[in-house]
């Protein structure tokens, strides 16, 4: 038996005196609400429902939303509120149906007693709020969906939240003359580097329209909303640049549904060196992928990449980068950065990075995240970098909470993904580039030929997670770097072999079939081991985007029972 009930009233001052007078909580207990017209929401929650709705009434700010409905639940608290606000602005704001209204003031809540029975019930209060038309779409759709996983709305853990608030004071601190200079968030795989960036873009375009009301949220976030601060971020420039293009789409996919956002903010390099105006701040996510002078993936880019050069130093240098342009064109800068999700020589180069944390770390402007937040066994990512790794783990770790298994037949691991798809959504194959891309000329052939087993690659490559064909398709590291799924099924190809002799893992270039992943930059001879690290890189990255579990098949024998040592 529940215990909640959803009240619902049009938001007019007569429905509202007759609910404030019909039950004692509503004027004196923990509630929840949510305001809502045909295209737009508000979520909110108040220890005086009545009176808190009363004060939207006559503000008027938020009166054209016409129609309230107020969670009341006897066993309610303040953190059980704070809950389910969040959850409810992110469900909100992943289905995409309503532009979500609230600013980015609330970074959630953490645990409190009894949390695990709440959130039970919080799936309960959604299924009534759908049976009532505010929702079209099930739980796990909505969570499966790109719109939820990098929507704005998201909780943060502890040091994405610390980070948040430092980037924050600090830009506002170099905005009125203080201390200036590049900022950089470091992390690995999962620990929501884009969340952040997505996040923080947010919330400064709310502080710089912030209409001065008092905010309902008590997160430490509010403190930020002044005045001053006001003042200070009021008509900034701001641009989020995002190197791959995949994930470009699909974030100003979200920006183009989420007020105060827009999907112009969303650039790549070329668009910030092709642009006649600067940035107060450039937010740049993936920002290893940033490119040296390198050989384009076409003609018509190595003609901008040399034309934005001459436009902006007066000269192509060779020694430029992409991140020359991202300085140039901003006057403040904050880079996120995996050093270890470099997959292709043009991506900067280790050097390059390190002296970018080592002069954001000397200014105090350098912030690493740790919290593990897509794999739900946090060791599994630090365990995946070390088997790949030139020192493997001294033993072999099950992972109880994380589903990984090591295949001996391929047929077997797609049957298992394609299952867990039905059941979950959102499992799919991926593969390294171990084999050429026939399909992309000919629709009719066939790309990963595996025994009797024939696979094409990605039809497309941009939201290729999401597009129909995907399920029965294998993606590339191309496809995939930045997204999360349930299940990840990874072929490794013979581009990694062992060599049992000398105990090493090895790069195989006659299977390696991504002509820019082994193309020299300008001055540059690849070595055989930095080929190598490229590869490990991508195969780490693959190996860490399922939620819930990793599906392997390794086509290399030897490399295959290496790998039985620690997985499967």
């Amino acid at each position: 038996m529940t215990s909640f009930r959803i009240e619902r009233f049009g938001l007019a001052k007569g429905e509202l005196a007759r609910f404030s007078q019909t039950d004692p909580l509503h004027r004196d207990w923990p509630v929840v609400y949510t305001l809502n017209d045909t295209s737009e929401v508000y979520v909110g929650e108040s220890l005086d429902g009545a009176g808190r709705l009363r004060q939207h009434l006559d503000g008027g700010k938020k009166s054209h939303l016409g129609e309230a409905r107020v969670i009341v639940d006897t066993t309610f608290n303040k953190s059980a509120c704070l809950d389910l606000e969040a959850y409810l602005i992110g469900l909100f704001s992943g289905e995409g149906r309503y532009q979500v209204l609230n600013v980015q003031a609330s970074s959630g809540t953490g645990n409190y007693y009894q949390r695990d029975t709440y959130r039970e019930r919080f799936q309960e209060i959604f299924a009534k709020l759908r049976s009532e038309g505010l929702f079209t779409t099930s739980i796990e759709e909505i969570e499966n969906s790109d719109l939820y996983k990098l929507s704005p709305f998201k909780s943060l853990t502890d040091d994405q939240g610390d980070a948040v608030v430092s980037i924050t004071e600090g830009l506002l601190s170099a905005l009125n003359g203080g201390p200036s200079g590049s900022m950089v968030i470091e992390g690995g795989p999962g620990t929501g580097k884009t969340v952040v960036a997505i996040f923080l873009t947010k919330l400064l375009r709310d502080i710089g329209a912030w209409d001065g009301e008092p905010l309902e949220s008590e997160s430490y976030l509010t403190g930020l909303f002044t005045i001053a601060n006001r003042t200070t971020l009021a008509g900034l420039r701001i641009g989020l640049v995002v190197p791959q293009q995949s994930l470009r789409k699909s974030i100003q996919a979200v920006f183009s549904r989420t007020p105060g956002l827009d999907a112009g903010m969303v650039l790549s390099p070329f668009d910030v060196g092709k642009s006649d105006l600067t940035w107060d701040l450039l937010i740049v996510d993936e920002a290893h992928r940033l490119n040296q002078r390198a050989n384009q993936t076409s003609a018509q880019k190595n003609r901008e990449f040399h034309e934005i050069n001459v436009k902006l130093f007066g000269v192509d240098d060779r020694s430029t980068t992409q991140l020359d342009w991202i300085t140039e064109m901003s006057h403040q800068q904050l880079f996120l950065i995996d050093r270890r999700q470099r997959v292709r020589p043009a991506d900067l180069g280790v050097s390059t990075l390190q002296a970018l944390a080592d002069d954001a770390e000397a200014r105090s402007r350098r912030h690493v995240l740790t919290s593990q937040l897509r794999v739900q066994s946090g060791d599994y990512v630090e365990y995946v970098r070390q088997i790949l790794g030139p020192q493997p783990p001294s033993r072999r770790i099950d992972f109880s909470d994380y589903d990984v298994r090591l295949f001996d037949d391929v047929g077997e691991m797609l049957t298992s993904v394609r299952a867990r798809n039905a059941e979950t959504g959102l499992a799919r194959v991926v593969a390294g580039y171990a084999w050429p891309w026939e399909s992309k000329k000919d629709r009719t052939r066939a790309d990963l030929v595996i025994g009797d087993i024939e696979l094409k690659w990605n039809s497309r490559v941009v939201d290729w997670v999401d597009s129909p064909k995907s399920v029965e398709e294998v993606g590339s590291i191309h496809t995939i770097q930045g997204y999360d799924l349930n299940y990840a099924g990874v072929i490794i190809g013979r581009d990694l072999r062992y060599d049992e002799a000398a105990g090493e893992l090895r790069f195989d270039r006659e299977h390696y079939f991504d002509k820019k992943g082994m193309q020299n930059n300008p001055g540059q001879k690849l070595t055989q081991q930095e080929l190598l690290d490229f590869v490990l890189n991508i195969y780490a990255v693959l190996m860490t985007r399922g939620i819930r579990g990793t599906y392997l098949y390794v086509v290399d024998d030897p490399l295959r029972s290496y790998l039985r040592e620690y997985l499967g």
